[in-house]
């Protein structure tokens, strides 16, 4: 439309139109229409920016690191870095120069020359040990480096996300760490070990102990079954003390009554003894016949039959025949039979 143009802006741009050199219009979140042949119009953008970076510098004690990390940059002064850099735009709305995507690499590059003046003072477990030291340092000085303060840059925030060392270095410097750490899992193990003894020396301590308990225990009744038995056995020996006392004084009595039945009999014997005697006395004075006649008084039928064959004997001289009946013979004979049988 004969040479006019309509262009908006956002909140987050810093919009400046100039007309015949001189500035026209300027701010953020602006919109209008120029007359393009006689206009210029420039394009900050003021939003925060994130640029990441690594890179690798050198220590004081010459180890090699690599330094990973984000700084977050924003615009503060639009118009003294429109001064400085080309952030002009074309009819299609591009940027007419490169500066816009150098602009990052700036940054960077001003971190980075930050960075190596920090590491030429400190050594590598320095660095290692006091990153955030090391980054709080770092935020200062890029925040007030002139070559970004000159451009109008505002530094929000800077990240030091990671330090690495070369890997022979780090392997060097993870060496005694890792012997420290397998010397603290051997001693965890010598621990485990010794608690685990422990607990089995305790473990055997209990059967012990439960062992003596049986052992006591079992003992304990062996005594129980020995006074028992020994309580049994000693009133055994009293039932026999008792029964022995019994038979003692059994035997005594029976001693009594021998002695009284000697006596008795002693008696007995001299009342006969002194009846015989008396009897003797008087049989003295009687003759051989009466005496045998006396005798044969009270003497039983076989006693007789034998004096009277005894006297026939003894006159067999002066007997001529001598005859058995059948009668006497059988009573003789049956007598005898019945005294074997008997």
């Amino acid at each position: 439309m004969l040479g006019f143009r309509y262009i908006q802006s956002t909140p987050s741009q810093y919009l400046i139109q100039y007309r015949n050199g001189r500035i026209a219009r300027e701010g953020s979140g602006l919109s209008f229409w120029y007359y393009a042949p006689r206009s210029s119009l420039i394009n900050v953008p003021l939003n925060a920016v994130d640029v990441p970076f690594m890179f690798e510098e050198v220590t004081r004690d010459y180890q090699q690191i690599t330094l990973q990390g984000q700084v977050t940059y924003r615009v503060s002064d639009p118009k003294q870095l429109a001064q400085q850099q080309d952030f002009s735009l074309q009819a299609n709305g591009a940027y007419t120069s490169e500066d816009p995507q150098k602009l990052p690499v700036r940054v960077v590059t001003s971190v980075k020359a930050v960075f190596r003046t920090l590491l030429q003072e400190l050594d590598l477990h320095e660095v290692l040990r006091g990153t955030q030291k090391l980054t709080a340092s770092a935020r200062e000085a890029v925040a007030s480096a002139p070559g970004l303060t000159a451009l109008g840059i505002e530094i929000s925030d800077l990240s030091l996300l990671a330090v690495k060392p070369n890997p022979e270095t780090a392997r060097a410097l993870e060496a005694p760490m890792r012997e420290d750490i397998l010397r603290q899992a051997d001693d965890a193990t010598y621990v485990r070990r010794n608690a685990a003894i422990e607990q089995e020396r305790a473990i055997k301590e209990n059967e012990l102990r439960s062992d003596l308990a049986v052992e006591l225990k079992k003992r304990q009744v062996r005594e129980s079954q020995v006074e028992s038995e020994q309580a049994v056995l000693e009133r055994r020996q009293q039932m026999q003390v008792q029964e022995l006392t019994g038979k003692l004084k059994l035997e005594e009595q029976n001693a009594g009554l021998v002695k009284l039945k000697v006596e008795n009999q002693k008696q007995e014997a001299d009342a006969q003894a002194y009846g015989i005697k008396r009897m003797v006395e008087a049989m003295q004075g009687l003759d051989p016949r009466s005496l045998q006649a006396l005798m044969l008084g009270q003497a039983s039928p076989e006693m007789l039959m034998a004096v009277g064959f005894q006297n026939m004997a003894d006159n067999a001289a002066k007997i001529g025949e001598f005859n058995l009946s059948p009668d006497l013979l059988r009573q003789l004979v049956g007598k005898k039979a019945l005294d074997r049988v008997s």
